[in-house]
């Protein structure tokens, strides 16, 4: 054997510790920083990272969204660009505060202000970077490029100091006010919530929704019947809304008098009621305005019943509880005759302000509000005094039934908003003060720049995002919380009079003194955060006077919401405009961003609306943007991620135990679990098995009886192996062990017993937890879970997720791919193939098998550039797919007699370059979108033959197709002998004829009868694909089959309607052959029904093959293929020999034989299967590397031996190795 120049590769192996092994390498050679050096002065490709927060560990949807960053990095790194990539880190805000109240068991201001906000300020900085280790190395491990040394961070003084420039921008614009507004309100976090935030809260909930009447006061017995579904804000109700144009009807109800309600509805409400509602008298909306009635509650009635409203000409009207005129009245639920309660409700608020408004009284009239901003009923509400709203709810009705004003009750499923951050908390709409950003003001050049950026998909720019931007509100900027970007608005605490500095330079210019409590207490801790400087409490403290103005100027007490931050970061990353101002303009906008679906309503948003606000032309031209950049920006092409799911498409939830662990699929399989009681469960349980939850034995691809090595978390050094077992009914993440195997492993029962959520498992004592591992299953690593995400569906579609369909889509081209790399290293070794040397004649003069991959590999250079230019990974990847699939399957396959040859000839030394070529190739192609295995193929297959190339496939540039190898007519003429191969297998497959038995003939029938002749020359190969002496290329009307066509019922259904039965008649009778031609040739045809000639395209047709007696038949749109099915004893016994040969084959790959060692068979049987063999002999021989082959005997004294049944005939092989 000549000196190996390659490593020989194995097609299985342990994927994490290679991928750890390529992860060295890159640190060790610093690759992902001599990518960046080598491209310095070239044209940048800009990207901005979407900030994660990182106080809690990464999750897979976190690995979707760095796969989808780091893809397109590398591949326009590898296109000669400069690709820049800054790390980040969101640290402000609600997700902050929100753990570390859990962590300190506190809830709400109130406890936040006990415990102290210094110290909670300190406790959230600890916060932040819990998990930075857990997420670098998750960056790591999936092999995302990005500079986690120089990430900016949210609340960064410099950071913090740009985000105040651009709220100083907004306020000297007059975008920045403090208004009196409904808000969504978080009673729990004391502060109002921004749309987007609201936006990403919604859960499906069930609440009491009331029917109420409300007597009027002129005339008694008749009620208004309202309805809502929130009862907790009866109490302060002051009007009743109508549509004027809308017909009223007083109907007459037996229970509860007379009922006013829209005409429209009577007929719904009657059939709620369960009676008839029969209608006393009609009226229109106009006629009930300004009617009184009476509240269903008397909190606030006997105080302001008799309150006057006084209009511009004098005349004095009783303010509240009457009947105003709305146009969002609406009929599609409901009476037509809405509760209107101002304090809870934008419209509500809105209708109250515009009516006050027309009063010159309008300071006098109260918005009735009994509730306080924890949520709960004040004094006013006493019988409920300190009760939460939601709460109230069923004391509310019961009270309502009493005083015989509730007329109906049901439950009402509907979506709620819940805190984004604490899911258990509901929000209530509120009226609350707070600072707003006028983003109304900007809505037609917010459109203008969305209308401009390149969003994939599509629709998400002119649909959701759109959407959401047409019915954009003004937002609620500021927080009323502790952890966050201070708003940086100081008011004069005489004159009213305000400033926004826009740094802590600016700040110490008006007075220098302005900071002396943060220096003091920087003395007195000289460990504090030096970037607490511009943080509560510190800034709270930082005055200044102006000369000849009264007055003290104090900073307003509230924050701003952190995705204002986020949205800041295009410019405040680089601490813009007070420093880097070159960076940024280079970096300005950024040619890609990508994050999931939710950030159209976050980070999108918040990005597009601050650039927009901020960055007009006349900005642009004082901050020295040169040119000035147009739209779009920040951002010019955005691609929109779909949620990652489980299996069944349910959103994972680590609360719930359907998730996949990232490890599990880059690091290791396994799963930790909590110890439980059998009997707690319901099973039974023997020593050497543990029974875990059917889905989690799922979850880990295992099946039951799978051995796992099980250890306790407190005696790791004590592992045993058990065999995995399902529980019918178990809860996720708990396990039953034996007694005595938990005796073994030194686990204790965990003391939740199986009430533990599988989010806890992991805080348990390790004495109560068990780690379940697979000790022979590698986890498939980063290549496979990247590869899931960016080839098993489009970007924006749901991802289903677990470790078996990672190992799925694996097997399509990572394996694939390392197959034929090792099928490569195996044999160029044996034959001392070196590319350096042997470079293989022009492809002109190669064999057509050569020149067709080649062709193929030039087409798929070129599909995975224009996809990839075009940010389309999925399209680009399946380009690669395809083409894994055509060189293993098909160039590979067909090929391998060439390499198995002994003699060195130019085929043979066409055959090594040309797949040289390809696996270079792809592996440079593929280095983007599966780095660690592209690595490993560049290093072992260039490196070593060539120590001159560039030192990583990542610095290499991109391969450009060479359009001289392009033959598309080849690639026309094999794509159609592999079709017409696919559908003769489909015939075997579907007829359960084996394709080891060999058949007499194959006919093909085509559309395109040039193509048809054009096929000629590789009849052999195609006969030699389906295992048939002959294939024959047969006109249309000479072939063994006929075509049936039916018509496509889900299709013409709707435009046929009842003649669809005769439809049925009518492509019974037609002549489908002509119709099927018709179709295929024009695109068109017609059928006549009931007289009436109606228009068909190829989909309202279903076109079926039925082939004659003694044929079996398999079609598509351009191609049908049938086969001779009558075997003979001759086919038969060919279809033995084959069986025998595939046995023989098994049995050497079963004991590792080396590919070149030959071996000593002896095979026994009947006559028949000894006369078979002899007539076969040599054929054997070659073909499994035989020495010495025994057919009948003697039997071997030491070999492997297996007993078969073939055809019905006993077959023994013998198998001895050399040296045995």
């Amino acid at each position: 054997m000549s000196t190996a120049k390659f490593l020989q590769a194995k097609p299985i192996v342990d994927f994490p510790a290679v991928e750890r092994e390529i992860a060295e390498l890159w640190r060790a050679q610093n690759t992902f920083e001599k990518s960046l050096e080598n491209r310095k002065g070239r044209p940048q490709f800009t990207f901005y990272e979407g900030p994660p927060t990182a106080n809690g560990l990464p999750h897979n949807g976190h690995v979707l969204t760095r796969v989808f960053k780091d893809v397109f990095l590398r591949y326009q790194t590898m296109r000669g660009k400069y690709v820049p990539r800054k790390a980040g880190w969101d640290t402000h805000g609600l997700p902050v505060e929100v753990e570390v109240e859990k962590e300190l068991g506190i809830h709400g201001k109130e406890a936040i202000e006990e415990y102290g906000v210094e110290k909670f300020i300190a406790r959230c900085i600890e916060s932040v970077f819990r998990y930075t280790n857990e997420w670098e190395r998750m960056t790591e491990k999936v092999g995302f490029w990005v500079d986690l040394d120089d990430a900016y961070v949210t609340y960064h003084r410099s950071f913090v100091e740009s985000v105040w420039w651009a709220l100083s921008e907004l306020f000297k614009k007059g975008l920045l006010y403090k208004g009196h507004k409904i808000v969504w309100w978080w009673p729990q976090g004391g502060t109002a919530l921004s749309a987007g935030e609201v936006g990403q809260g919604y859960k499906t909930v069930e609440d009491p929704s009331v029917y109420v009447k409300m007597p009027l006061v002129d005339e008694p017995g008749v009620s208004l019947l309202v309805w809502t579904t929130t009862p907790w804000t009866l109490p302060s109700n002051q009007y009743v809304a109508v549509r004027p144009e809308y017909d009223y009807v007083q109907v007459k109800d037996e229970e509860h008098g007379s009922l006013i309600i829209a005409a429209a509805l009577r007929e719904t409400i009657a059939g709620k009621l369960g009676r008839e509602l029969p209608i006393e008298r009609e009226l229109k909306g106009d006629e009930l305005l300004g009617k009184y009635y009476v509240p269903p509650f008397d909190y606030f009635y006997p105080q302001y019943k008799n309150l006057e409203a006084v209009t511009p000409e004098g005349d004095k009207v009783k303010a509240l509880w009457r009947v105003l005129a709305a146009d969002f009245v609406e009929l599609d639920s409901g009476t037509g005759l809405v509760h209107e309660a101002p304090a809870f409700g934008e419209v509500d608020y809105d209708l109250h302000r515009n009516t006050i408004a027309e009063y010159t009284n309008t300071d006098e009239i109260p918005l009735l509000c009994p509730i306080g901003p924890d949520g709960k009923f004040d004094a006013t509400v006493a019988d409920m005094q300190g009760k939460f709203v939601k709460d109230a709810d069923r004391e509310l009705i019961h009270k309502l039934r009493e005083s015989g004003v509730l007329v109906l009750r049901e439950n009402y499923r509907h979506e709620y908003p819940f805190c984004w951050r604490a899911d258990d908390d509901p929000l209530i709409q509120f009226a609350r003060p707070a600072w707003f950003i006028k983003t109304t003001a900007r809505n037609k050049e917010v459109l203008a720049n969305n209308a401009k950026i390149h969003w994939l998909p599509e629709h998400i720019g002119t649909g959701r995002f759109g959407d959401f931007l047409r019915n954009n509100v003004d937002w609620a900027l500021s927080r009323e919380r502790y952890w966050g970007t201070p708003l940086n608005i100081w008011i004069n605490d005489e004159t009213g009079n305000m400033q926004a500095p826009a740094s802590v330079d600016e700040i110490l210019a008006k007075n220098p003194n302005a900071f002396d409590h943060w220096h003091a207490a920087k003395k007195e801790n000289p460990d504090l955060n030096d970037h607490l400087i511009v943080h509560k409490p510190w800034i709270d403290d930082v005055t200044w006077t102006e000369p000849g103005e009264p007055g003290v100027y104090r900073r307003v007490s509230e924050v701003i919401d952190c995705w204002f931050d986020s949205g800041c970061m295009p410019f405040a990353q680089w601490g813009f405009p007070h420093k880097n101002q070159e960076k940024f303009k280079a970096s300005f906008p950024a040619d890609y961003i990508t994050e999931a679906i939710d950030q159209t309503r976050g980070w999108f948003y918040s990005q597009l609306m601050i650039s927009t606000l901020v960055f007009d032309e006349e900005c642009q031209k004082r901050v020295g943007l040169d040119p000035v950049r147009p739209y779009p920006h920040p951002f010019r092409t955005c691609i929109v991620l779909g949620h990652v799911t489980d299996p069944d498409g349910k959103k994972e939830s680590k609360s719930k135990g359907n998730y996949t662990p990232p490890d599990a699929v880059m690091e290791k399989v396994a799963q930790e679990f909590a110890v439980v009681e059998a009997d707690q469960c319901g099973v039974t349980i023997k020593p050497g098995q543990a029974v875990i939850a059917r889905e989690d034995l799922e979850a880990l691809d295992l099946k039951p009886g799978d051995m796992m090595t099980t250890r306790c978390a407190a005696n790791p050094d004590k592992p045993i192996e058990l065999a995995m077992q399902p529980g019918k009914k178990m809860p996720r993440r708990v396990i039953v062990l034996a007694p005595e195997d938990r005796e073994k492993t030194g686990a204790q029962v965990n003391s939740k017993g199986v009430a533990i959520k599988p989010n806890e498992v992991m805080w348990l004592p390790p004495s109560e937890r068990i780690l379940v591992e697979s000790s022979t299953s590698a986890a498939p690593g980063a290549d496979a879970f990247r590869w899931l995400f960016l080839a098993g569906t489009p970007p924006w579609s749901q991802k289903r997720h677990s470790l078996g369909l990672v190992r799925t889509i694996q097997k399509e081209f990572p394996l694939k791919l390392r197959n034929v790399y090792a099928f490569f290293t195996i044999y160029a070794n044996i034959d001392g193939y070196d590319p350096a040397v042997q470079k293989g004649r022009p492809v002109s003069d190669r064999t057509v098998l050569d020149r067709w991959i080649l062709s193929e590999l030039a087409l798929t250079t070129q599909a995975v550039r224009e996809n990839m230019d075009a940010f389309r990974a999925y399209e680009a990847a399946q380009a690669l797919n395809n083409f894994v699939d055509g060189l293993s399957n098909w160039y590979v396959r067909r090929s391998r007699a060439r390499y198995w040859k002994s003699e060195m000839d130019a085929d043979k030394t066409d055959a090594y370059a040309t797949l040289y070529e390809s696996l270079v190739v792809i592996a440079k192609l593929a280095g983007p979108f599966t780095p660690f295995l592209a690595e490993e193929i560049y290093q072992n297959l260039v490196r070593r033959p060539f120590p001159d190339a560039p030192e990583s496939v990542h610095l290499c540039d991109l391969p450009q197709e060479d359009e001289a190898t392009i033959d598309r007519t080849l690639s026309e003429e094999m794509a159609a002998v592999r079709n017409v191969v696919s559908l003769g297998l489909r015939v075997r497959t579907e007829h359960k004829l084996k394709v080891r038995q060999p058949l007499h003939k194959a006919e093909v029938v085509m559309n395109d009868a040039e193509l048809q002749q054009r096929l000629t020359p590789y009849l052999d190969l195609i006969s030699e694909e389906l295992n048939v002496h002959e294939t024959v290329l047969t006109p249309s009307d000479e072939a063994h089959v006929q075509y049936v066509c039916r018509p496509n019922f889900r299709k013409l259904g709707p435009r046929l309607g009842q003649k669809m039965k005769s439809a049925k008649q009518a492509f019974s009778q037609a002549d489908a052959a002509a119709l099927r031609a018709a179709l295929l040739d024009k695109g068109a045809a017609s059928i006549e029904i009931e007289g009436e000639a109606i228009a068909l395209d190829p989909e309202d047709v279903e076109v079926l093959v039925e082939a004659e007696g003694g044929y079996a038949a398999a079609g598509d749109r351009t191609t049908v293929v049938a086969l001779d099915t009558e075997i003979d004893q001759q086919l038969l016994d060919e279809g033995l020999y084959r069986e025998i040969l595939r046995r023989v084959q098994d049995l050497r790959k079963d004991l590792d034989v080396e590919y070149t060692e030959r071996v000593t068979v002896c095979i026994c049987g009947s006559d028949r299967v000894e006369n078979v063999l002899t007539q076969h002999r040599d054929s054997l021989a070659a073909e499994a590397l035989i020495g010495d082959l025994r057919i009948g005997g003697p039997c071997l004294d030491t070999c492997e031996v297996r007993e078969l049944e073939l055809d019905g005939e006993t077959v023994r092989i013998e198998l001895a190795r050399s040296g045995q």
